[in-house]
């Protein structure tokens, strides 16, 4: 059976609903801010679908059925309303600019699946957060409410995983960033199709990372990817908080380093020592490797 975690999000709110986080419309399409926030409104809106959609599909029972206590549902509505939210300030703030709502698929079919998808979601978040601050630093007030957002996401991730999923809530000393390109590439797998009228964004999609089975830390698995080959030399970067380590790849086949844990993207890359976007070939994927609170952090 084939395995592959894939999801997206990123969350940058530029003002409150009530005006409380004051920051100036945006102006000019070809701003560099504005092209940030026009991706961070298209992600806003999956998240906010994606939310609104299954909270639609299980009532309480539904989750009662699934064995989560009351409360369960009741947090998820509160981070609906946190989604929502960012959506209608992303929408004030880029006025006419603001890409409307696509249409999803999300791979999901009761309150469990529901569950993991959206640690994984709110994951993907703060790693967005982190590969975007970057593309900020011009406009100091967007920043500002970036990084206010950003551990949010991660609240929501932790209680998740934590609370309702019952795993680890965290990875590691340190997130994991995630550039635009990769953020698109995840965000792709759940957008079947989005209005002619939205912009273009300047990012592309990389060909999917699919592991086969379920992956371990310490054992070989296969990769699956649709990237033509070229003859040349190809690893797989293991990327976990600030550090990534690269593995050749052996036709499809893969060792998963040992001593990984939480949540860890891989790609497939043509260079051995560095991974960038110039250099991916494919991915990235996303792995689950839940840890025991009695293992060490290093």
């Amino acid at each position: 059976m084939k395995s592959t975690f894939f999801t997206a999000s990123i969350v940058i709110a530029v003002a409150s609903a009530s005006g409380a986080l004051a920051f100036p419309l945006v102006k000019r399409a070809a701003d560099p801010v504005t092209t940030v926030l026009q991706f961070a409104l298209t992600l806003e809106h999956l998240e906010n679908a994606f939310y609104s959609q299954a909270l639609g599909k299980f009532d309480a029972a539904a989750f009662a059925k699934a064995g989560f206590p009351e409360f369960v549902r009741g947090r998820f509505e509160q981070i609906a309303e946190h989604e929502a939210t960012h959506v209608s300030t992303l929408q004030g703030a880029l006025g006419s600019a603001a890409p409307a709502p696509c249409t999803y698929s999300f791979p999901y079919n009761d309150p469990n699946s529901f569950a993991s998808l959206a640690m994984t979601l709110e994951g993907v978040g703060s790693s967005a957060y982190l590969g975007s601050a970057g593309n900020l630093v011009s406009s100091p007030a967007v920043l500002q409410v970036a990084g206010a957002i950003l551990p949010i996401e991660a609240r929501h991730n932790g209680w998740i995983t934590s609370s309702v999923l019952h795993q680890q809530p965290w990875n590691g000393a340190f997130e994991t960033p995630l550039g635009p390109n990769q953020v698109f590439t995840l965000a792709s797998g759940f957008i079947t199709s989005c209005p002619a009228s939205n912009p273009t964004l300047p990012f592309k999609a990389f060909p999917s990372l699919v592991f086969e089975g379920s992956p371990a830390p310490g054992q070989k698995s296969t990769v699956d990817f649709n990237a033509t080959s070229t003859g040349e030399s190809l690893f797989v970067a293991f990327l976990s908080g600030l550090n990534s380590t690269f593995v050749p790849l052996d036709g499809k086949t893969v060792t998963v380093p040992k001593g990984l844990q939480g949540t860890v993207y891989a790609v497939v890359t043509n260079n051995g020592s560095a991974s960038s976007d110039a250099n991916t070939v494919a991915g990235p994927a996303i792995l689950q490797f839940p840890f025991s609170s009695q293992v060490s952090n290093s």
